[in-house]
């Protein structure tokens, strides 16, 4: 199985399982396809270090749909290739809102671990 689905009343959540490209795209498009009572649907890519232009034109039928209900479309898990994808699209398509689905920074950076001479490891 290269999805998994699991819906909790308006709630879905897809986690894939696989790179999200045209070779997958008729098991992936069975797995977006949500009852009409479905909402807010969360993307959870943790386990897709690929995906390419079908995964942009998925994540746009999701949204509209989402929209459509009242609803919400989440991404979670980026690696890096599909952040850049989104970011490239974000950069040449902004009216397309990509960016809406790359995490945001933080306002305060993590503190950097870092040993000092003494063997003590101090935040700096």
């Amino acid at each position: 199985m290269k999805t998994t689905t699991t819906i909790s009343g308006t709630t879905a959540t897809i986690t894939f399982h696989t790179d999200i490209d045209f070779e997958s795209l008729p098991e992936i498009e069975a797995a977006v396809t949500l009852p009409a009572t479905v909402t807010d649907v969360t993307w959870n890519l943790e386990n897709t270090p690929f995906m390419d232009v079908t995964g942009l034109r998925l994540l746009q039928e999701q949204r509209d749909a989402a929209r459509a209900r009242k609803g919400s479309l989440t991404v979670t898990g980026l690696h890096s290739q599909p952040q850049r994808l989104l970011q490239t699209a974000a950069e040449l398509f902004p009216a397309m809102d990509w960016d809406q689905f790359l995490p945001r920074p933080t306002l305060f950076p993590a503190p950097c671990l870092s040993a000092r001479g003494s063997g003590v490891v101090g935040i700096s």
